[in-house]
């Protein structure tokens, strides 16, 4: 899928295709005569049919599963909005290249075929407090280095980010396209006490403020105040929709990238598993917007798709007893009276 223009963007999230409803009731049939009592896998079994549902195989597989991080650089950091300096984002995308960082070895222990896309890091985005992010050009571009990444015949899409002060880029997508209190979706980041979170809320404010007269669209308030590596996830979730592969998402950042399309499209992230709830605070709230449940709880607010790759094998396991428990009559074990 290529992304040419805005009204192209804008068409392809209007018209989302859904899952295999034929497939999937097949996939109910199946684990309706499995060797358990009904429901007694829970969420697994949840897990097994929304798979079967959006790959269109009764017995979904997870043999090529992807994760892919997406880094950019922020205009917006001169304001001190991070608790480390930008140097940090070309930093970590070459421990990430050089396999030491925490994904590295959390894909390798999912199974998860890694792939590392920066984007520009030498040209960081405009300071959203006074202009636009991203030109239009460079938000299609961006969009479309996240679309190029989805492969039609991938079983599971992972996606994770870095890029210092994008957890800033967060919030104000969150709080101009869903609403509410701008402190609702400010967290400390990467590490700010409270004097430099409430700093985050005031430049998140006079962006939001600048901003107030633009257009509403998810197109514009991406290119306005995301960022390259948050315009590319949202490119590879939209692709990933349109090709019916289902989609991890990691955490509130990540997560942060899809509340402008969900904003204009509620039912953009029904393919989406939210791998885990993160310990920044606007996430757990942005879930709720999505109505995601969190697959796994464990204070994790790295990034990088961590979350994502920890929770791949609860999928896995989903599809091991989907795809490998006997039925009731291949076991000649009685069924339920």
């Amino acid at each position: 899928m290529r992304f040419d223009s805005p009204e192209a963007f804008a068409a392809a999230l209007a018209d989302l295709p859904g899952p295999d409803a034929a497939v999937r009731d097949a996939a109910s049939a199946r684990q309706a005569q499995l060797t358990k009592p009904a429901g007694s896998l829970g969420r697994l079994e949840e897990i097994a049919l929304f798979m079967a549902g959006w790959q269109g195989k009764a017995r979904p597989s997870l043999d090529r599963a992807r994760a892919v991080i997406f880094a950019g650089n922020h205009g917006v950091t001169r304001h001190g909005v991070s608790a480390f300096p930008a140097d940090v984002t070309v930093q970590m995308v070459a421990n990430f290249e050089a396999g030491g960082a925490a994904i590295n070895q959390l894909a390798r222990e999912a199974g998860l075929d890694l792939h590392i896309v920066a984007l520009d890091l030498d040209n960081p985005t405009a300071d959203f407090t006074d202009g636009p992010a991203m030109r239009a050009d460079e938000c299609l571009n961006a969009l479309n280095r996240g679309a190029e990444m989805v492969d039609a015949d991938l079983d599971l899409l992972a996606v994770g980010e870095m890029g210092i002060g994008n957890s800033t880029a967060a919030a104000a997508l969150c709080a101009r396209s869903l609403g509410g209190d701008v402190r609702d979706w400010v967290g400390p980041g990467t590490g700010l006490d409270a004097t430099g979170v409430a700093h985050k809320v005031a430049v998140i404010k006079r962006a939001l403020a600048f901003h107030a007269g633009a257009p509403h669209d998810a197109f514009e308030t991406l290119r306005r105040l995301g960022g390259r590596e948050i315009a590319a996830i949202a490119g590879a979730v939209l692709a990933a929709r349109h090709a019916r592969v289902p989609v991890m998402l990691d955490g509130f950042i990540a997560c942060a990238a899809l509340a402008p399309l969900v904003a204009q499209q509620p039912s953009l992230a029904e393919h989406c598993l939210a791998g885990h709830c993160s310990a920044e605070p606007g996430h757990r709230r942005l879930l709720h917007q999505f109505s995601l449940t969190p697959l796994l709880q464990l204070g994790m607010r790295l990034g990088e798709g961590s979350g994502a790759a920890v929770a791949v094998p609860i999928v896995r396991a989903a599809l091991a007893t989907h795809n490998g428990m006997a039925t009731f009559a291949e076991a000649s074990v009685s069924g339920k009276l």
